[in-house]
């Protein structure tokens, strides 16, 4: 999801308009839209997905992180492939995959197929999204791109939204399955008229760094597993000790593989630079916040408080129009006030909702108590996902902030799926037997990790105000 970096080469020599580039764009936003929504419309349908195939809680949450896993781990090698095959090629491709996985996802009859489907959603989108982005920037050129950058960013934001209602409805109406098939006649629509819509560029000679993704996902893999099984072996038992050691190991071979690479995968050179490591934390922290806050909500919801999926998809409604409209404030702040001031101030406010959920009843009115917590934590974090952006894109070169802002956001998938593992853990009780203590514990965890990052903002994340006005963020 990176701005192709290759398109300021192009920059010169403006190609004549395509004829059709706004049909065009209107279908690859339906294609990004169906990859946003796969997020959260699976968040709501969980329980009903458990009763079904007879899920534990660790399938569970591999149903949310084997997604984001494949897509974050992939991205930059999706960007890559794109740029070396033409996106004409790598689109359709990904469209194809996902489609495809979507259909499996949806006919599952157990763990091992589910979870088969979501990898191959992931590695769908991973092709897909990239390829999309960079069609885009170089489609598109002066107060257009800026419009359509615009539109592209406003997805984010209407995708989760839309997520957790339509996965509501689908999982109360004909079924969880649903939630996937749905991407199938729209896959293939988009499949049957893109192609002749998408501009064609001769493929140009790129090296892949393979070895890369297949680490880094491998890594984050066995991070995520290490975390996951802490929550029922404790977390010095060999069972949680062993992958996370592994994760380490993986890590390191990464950043020996990419300093040895000559075309690697992540500059991590660009991990030196204090803005970059700034948008990458709070891109961290922001996703394991708002990701967890759609896991844990949708389980105590349905399984503690016994509403049903539609009703739990209304209620998360709010939820997700005040990240949107943390997001537009902190766009507003952040270029008067600066990065670390609202970054501070979103954290804190993040905190502060999710203080009364750290005493959350087991019974008693939902709107009393969770609704107006997790409103007000999603607000704040809605506004450290646009600081995260334009933090780490400020200093950047232009030519290089493809590269930065596919740093920020393979932080942002890869965030969201160990967030949403260590929260899993943290709520281990309450999503196996049904306690509000694992709950109240993984909400006070949260709050937790709030507060400790602002403190850390306070160090990490520089005085900048920088501009956000061409900055595409992920959902």
């Amino acid at each position: 999801m990176s701005h192709a970096h290759h398109s300021l080469s192009a920059e010169h020599i403006p190609a004549p308009p395509l004829p059709r580039r706004w049909t065009m764009l209107a279908l690859l936003c339906l294609a990004q839209f169906m990859l946003i929504l796969d997020v959260t419309v699976v968040n709501v349908a969980l329980p009903d997905m458990a009763a079904d195939l007879h899920l534990g809680r660790e399938a569970l949450t591999w149903v949310v992180t084997a997604y984001t896993l494949c897509f974050g781990g992939l991205m930059l090698l999706g960007g890559r492939l794109a740029d070396a095959l033409g996106a004409h090629r790598t689109v359709p491709a990904g469209l194809t995959v996902f489609t495809a996985a979507s259909l499996v996802t949806g006919l599952s009859n157990g763990a091992p197929m589910l979870l088969t489907g979501r990898v191959f959603q992931g590695i769908g989108a991973a092709l897909l999204s990239p390829a999309a982005l960079s069609v885009l920037t170089t489609s598109f050129h002066g107060p257009e791109r800026n419009k359509a950058l615009g539109i592209w960013a406003a997805l984010g934001g209407t995708g989760s939204a839309a997520g957790v209602l339509l996965g509501g409805a689908l999982t109360d109406g004909p079924g969880w399955q649903w939630a996937f098939y749905v991407n199938v006649p729209v896959g293939i629509v988009a499949l049957v008229a893109l192609p002749a819509l998408l501009p064609r560029r001769a493929p140009q000679p790129a090296r892949l760094d393979l070895p890369g993704a297949a680490l880094v996902t491998a890594g984050t893999g066995a991070l995520i597993y290490g975390l996951v099984k802490a929550g029922d072996a404790g977390w010095g038992s060999a069972t949680a000790v062993l992958p996370l050691l592994g994760a380490v190991v993986l890590y390191a071979l990464f950043a020996a593989v990419e300093r040895a690479s000559r075309a690697p995968l992540m500059d991590l050179r660009l991990l030196t630079r204090r803005p970059v490591v700034a948008g990458a934390f709070l891109m961290l922290v922001a996703t394991t916040l708002l990701i967890g806050f759609f896991f844990l909500g949708s389980v105590y919801l349905q399984q503690l408080r016994g509403y049903s999926p539609l009703r739990t998809g209304l209620l998360f409604l709010p939820v997700a129009v005040a990240t949107g409209i943390g997001a537009h404030l902190g766009s507003r702040l952040v270029g008067r006030i600066g990065s670390r001031v609202t970054a501070v101030s979103g954290l804190a406010v993040a905190a502060g909702g999710m203080v009364p959920l750290a005493w959350l009843p087991a019974d008693g009115s939902v709107y009393a108590r969770l609704l107006p917590g997790l409103t007000a934590a999603s607000l704040g974090v809605g506004a450290v996902f646009v600081t995260a952006t334009a933090t780490a894109l400020a200093l950047v070169e232009p030519q290089r902030a493809g590269l930065a802002s596919g740093v920020v956001n393979t932080f942002h998938e890869v965030g969201g799926s160990v967030g949403v593992a260590v929260l899993s853990t943290v709520a281990a009780s309450g999503i196996d037997q049904g306690a509000v203590g694992g709950f109240r514990d993984a909400f006070a965890f949260s709050a937790i990790v709030a507060v400790v990052a602002a403190v850390a903002c306070l160090v990490l994340v520089p005085h900048l105000k920088p501009r956000t006005t061409d900055i595409p963020h992920v959902h």
